[in-house]
């Protein structure tokens, strides 16, 4: 990602006694005529959402590492975390200036320090993930005026334009342009408008959870908007969703390394014990003990800040297929085919897929310094990551014609600098991500655990480890990555991209809805519901003929 540094200001760390004295000395000082306001103010400022009191209240926190660069610090099962001072460079964190869920309790370890120990029940959440009341360490920011406790996160750290629109790149345009020539391929060119239709309804329900945050003050994630259109049962429903769709992304890494690490190596084997892996099952395991470690890291702000290379490396592996295909003569001269009706329900789900970052876009807007940029930065990300998803598609689609495989990597000629160089890219990059994508179930499924549980953080490490094994179990048993994505496209982000946003919008501001939008929301709702429908019938199907085979 481009460094665009944002401006530092300079931060102390307070002890929590020296905050606790500031901030009730704050209190007493608001009870003088001309100060009253103030005071007011920041009470109402501090005063935590309703919104963010249901479970999952560790959805803001996660997600926000999950999309955006904060600053590198880490902890490791009880290790201190390294706190760094200012902002990283693209975005220290996607927080709002008045965010009531403390990020503060991210850069703690995974398991407790004595001091942790040492806090009350009132302070304490559950495995000490979110603290109700505001962190133990505070900012103060040091000006010409005399420091007082700032519970909020400063001006200076939200995001800006170009801040937004690349976190938004960063989510959007990730292995899913690995299969765009496999999508083109099974609906035909033809089918390739299916792209351009996505891209432009993703953009408009985009928009319509921008209307709907604005709708009413509190509103700051996903399942707060939930939360607001069909009350907790809205909230809970979408929250599974959105980490079930998590949950089967990290199964895609799995299956993404196992393909093509064994390509590089396809003799590597092992035997063991009367057991003999192949080369795709000893990667699988390989990059299961690989991620394992990462996902028990309590701060993870050190794995966001490398994976922002994401954009990177997306814009890289499409270099190298342009390069293979114009310069080391493999040439672009497959017509293709111009329809597959049989196939193009799995091109749908393929094609939706690549419009999976919803989940994170009221994290974007309620992050940027102008919201009114917000359907600019939007713009930007969508028509980028499409150019991007098209230009691949063709490419591929052109170079390797009805050969083509799930991922054109494992298309590209094994002798090529730049097959080397666009593979290895596409290997290191999940490691990175995994992580990062696991955590927010992982730290959900963490709220569940009393927080005066004396094995709390064993269970947390117990949930972690369990989670990371059963996606290897289950990118073994099905082991499809076009077709396990092409489900996650046409089931869950059918649901997240189209359906939802439009049933959320028509639910919180009904009676306020012209009749354009009420037609245009049902029309993308019903596009939605039988994309979902078709898509997922034809990837089940297609997946269960490939398990019998």
């Amino acid at each position: 990602m481009n460094n665009s540094v944002s401006d530092h200001s300079l931060y102390i760390e307070s002890d929590e006694e020296d905050d606790e004295k500031e901030f009730h000395k704050g209190e007493e000082d608001g009870n003088d005529s001309d100060s009253s306001n103030s005071s007011t103010e920041i009470q109402q400022q501090n005063k935590p959402s309703s919104y963010n009191t249901s479970w999952p209240q560790s959805y803001r926190q996660s997600i926000d590492l999950y999309s955006s660069v904060p600053s590198p610090s880490i902890g490791f099962l009880g290790t201190p975390s390294l706190t760094r001072l200012g902002s990283s460079f693209l975005s220290s964190s996607l927080t709002r200036r008045h965010t009531p869920e403390s990020l503060g309790a991210v850069t703690k370890p995974l398991l407790p320090t004595a001091d942790d120990e040492k806090l009350s029940q009132q302070r304490r959440s559950s495995h000490s993930l979110l603290p109700p009341l505001p962190s133990r360490r505070s900012s103060i920011k040091k000006d010409d005026k005399a420091s007082k406790v700032s519970h909020e996160l400063p001006i200076s750290r939200q995001s800006s334009y170009a801040q937004a629109v690349l976190n938004g790149i960063n989510v959007l345009c990730g292995v899913g342009i690995l299969s765009t020539p496999y999508a083109a391929q099974q609906g035909g060119w033809l089918g390739l408008s299916i792209l351009f239709l996505f891209a432009l309804l993703s953009f408009y329900t985009g928009m319509l959870l921008r209307y709907c945050l604005d709708s009413e003050p509190g509103l700051e994630t996903y399942p707060d908007i939930g939360q607001a259109a069909f009350g907790s049962a809205g909230r809970v429903a979408i929250s599974i969703v959105l980490y079930v769709e998590l949950y089967a992304c990290c199964i895609e890494y799995i299956i993404l390394e196992s393909d093509n690490l064994s390509s590089l190596f396809p003799n590597a084997q092992l035997s063991f014990g009367g057991f003999e892996l192949n080369s795709h099952l000893l990667f699988a395991f390989m990059t299961t003990i690989a991620v394992l470690p990462t996902v028990w890291l309590r701060d993870l702000t050190v794995l966001s800040y490398i994976s922002a290379g994401g954009v990177i490396a997306s814009i890289l592996v499409v270099f190298c297929l342009f390069w293979i295909g114009a310069v080391d003569g493999v040439g672009f001269e497959n017509r293709g085919t111009t329809l597959n009706l049989a196939t193009l329900p799995v091109a749908i789900g393929l094609y939706g897929y690549c419009y999976s970052g919803h989940a994170v876009f009221p994290n974007i807007y309620t992050s940027m310094a102008k919201p009114n940029q917000f359907p600019a930065v939007l713009l930007t990300c969508f028509g980028i990551c499409t150019v991007m998803y098209a230009g691949a598609a063709v490419m591929g689609y052109k170079m390797f014609g009805e050969s083509i495989e799930s991922q054109f990597t494992l298309n590209l000629p094994q002798d090529k600098v730049a097959t080397k160089i666009a593979v290895w890219t596409t290997v290191v990059n999940p490691f990175t991500k995994y992580a990062l994508t696991i955590s927010p179930v992982a730290m959900s499924l963490e709220e569940l655990i009393p927080s005066t549980h004396i094995k709390s953080h064993i269970y947390a490490i117990l949930i972690r480890t369990a989670l990371v094994i059963s996606t290897l179990v289950v990118g073994l048993a099905i082991p499809f990555f076009a077709l396990v994505m092409s489900l996650i496209g046409s089931l869950l982000t059918m649901l997240v991209t189209l359906i939802l946003p439009c049933a959320c919008y028509l639910s919180i501001l009904r009676g306020r809805v012209t009749w354009f939008q009420g037609i245009s929301c049902v029309t993308i709702i019903t596009v939605g519901v039988i994309c979902a429908l078709f898509g997922s019938y034809s990837a089940v199907c297609r997946i269960i003929e490939s398990l019998n085979s």
